[in-house]
């Protein structure tokens, strides 16, 4: 489904990204993982096309993303949880929802996905009309990935979902996105620090250092790799 071949990018002289070469299968959970300043959300950013590439290509569905804009990347069916949430605060809950789905296809599903993100998270629909901007970090995050259902994707990208949140709540998180996987085989893409919970969950993972592919494998190969155990891991 997404084929990402001797990606390059750069920020002035800072070489972000060095020759980036995933693959995305449809229907896989495929993990990236790494440090903070690794380059995970500078590869989303490229991927929905916020970021420029200095050169390589992105492929989605087979199609070459270079000359399509942010906008029309979601309608070909590319969704993009964001770091950080970005919700938006002066809106409810469900028009924060409702603003997913901006496609005639999305559109005339609306109802069904809301049935299907009110399944996943209850809480959403008990307060589907309070202002976003009230919630705590957890229920935003729910609404950022709500969003993102909303929009019918045929890939799935969650950028950093545990940032700023209480363990516990992180883990919930996680249990969600890995349920959304596994009850409806969407293809996901999960950029993420917490490296345990990321590769417990994927298909295949990548792991990124400075800029470039450090390791890449199954989620058997990567859990059983000494060097993961040591740097990411604390075995």
């Amino acid at each position: 489904m997404l084929q990402i071949n001797d990606l390059c990018v750069s920020y002035g002289d800072l070489h972000a990204l060095s020759n980036v070469s995933i693959s995305v299968a449809a229907g896989s959970f495929v993990a990236i993982v790494g440090a903070n300043g690794a380059g995970k959300s500078t590869l989303f950013k490229s991927i929905s096309g916020t970021v420029p590439c200095a050169s390589g290509s992105i492929l989605f569905e087979g199609r070459d993303l270079a000359s399509v804009s942010p906008s029309a990347r979601a309608r070909l069916g590319i969704a993009h949880v964001p770091e950080g949430r970005q919700v938006f605060s002066s809106l409810t809950v469900l028009e924060n929802l409702e603003m997913g789905a901006q496609t005639p296809h999305a559109l005339a599903r609306m109802d069904a996905s809301l049935e299907t993100i009110y399944t996943l998270f209850p809480r959403l629909k008990e307060r589907a009309g309070q202002l976003a901007g009230t919630l705590s970090g957890g229920e935003q995050q729910m609404v950022a990935i709500g969003r993102g259902l909303a929009s019918c994707p045929k890939l799935l990208m969650f950028d950093e979902p545990s940032m700023g949140l209480a363990p516990a709540v992180a883990d919930a998180i996680f249990e969600r996105i890995e349920q959304i996987h596994r009850e409806t085989s969407m293809t996901i893409l999960l950029v993420e620090q917490r490296v345990a919970e990321a590769l417990s969950a994927c298909s295949y993972g990548y792991v990124l250092e400075s800029g470039h592919i450090a390791l890449e494998g199954s989620h058997e190969a990567l859990v059983s790799d000494a060097r993961i155990k040591k740097a990411y891991l604390g075995m």
